[in-house]
């Protein structure tokens, strides 16, 4: 492993920003951000931090992230969004670790799973799901319930019943689980 020690540059923040605001950056060596497969076309990374430390990495496409948590033999579903006929939206969700990662089509935000949001957590895709569900408090859920064959509200299992169908819209999900 390789150690550096740097300086964290503080300027004023500009923009749209609340005055006094300020930016901070750190300069990383170009020889490691080629080595990690980050470049002009690919520069989104995840940042994590822990209190401490602040850990960066380049952010996995779909595919790459479900592959590697597959490895670990995490549970790993792919949902696909559709409006109409349209793919809108891919969600890879590791249901072991509860992370997400979506993959949006060239389609207007408000046919995507999660809007303008391009890094949704677990709780957002949790939100997501009940979404596309008969709402808890529905009068007659219970025999909503007992008609798709189900003993208990559990959002993954109606979608999986229902396609996520909603009266109002066109939109309908499928789920795959990967192995």
């Amino acid at each position: 492993m390789e150690c550096r020690t740097a300086k964290v540059n503080i300027s004023s923040a500009g923009g749209t920003a609340a005055k006094g605001s300020k930016t901070c950056k750190v300069t990383l060596p170009t020889k490691w951000v080629e080595t990690m497969g980050i470049n002009e076309e690919r520069r989104e990374v995840d940042l994590t931090f822990d209190g401490a430390a602040v850990t960066l990495s380049r952010r996995l496409s779909g595919p790459e992230f479900a592959e590697r948590q597959l490895a670990r033999e995490h549970q790993v579903r792919v949902l696909r969004l559709y409006d109409g006929d349209e793919l809108c939206s891919t969600v890879y969700a590791d249901f072991t670790q509860q992370a997400v990662v979506v993959e949006n089509e060239p389609v207007s935000h408000v046919k995507t799973a999660f809007g303008n949001n391009l890094f949704p957590d677990w709780k957002d895709f949790q939100g997501f799901l009940v979404e596309r569900c008969i709402p808890r408090q529905r009068a007659g859920l219970r025999e909503y319930l007992e008609a798709l064959g189900l003993d208990e509200y559990d959002p993954v299992s109606i979608i999986e019943k229902t396609g996520g169908r909603m009266a109002e819209d066109q939109q309908w999900l499928t789920i795959e689980v990967l192995k």
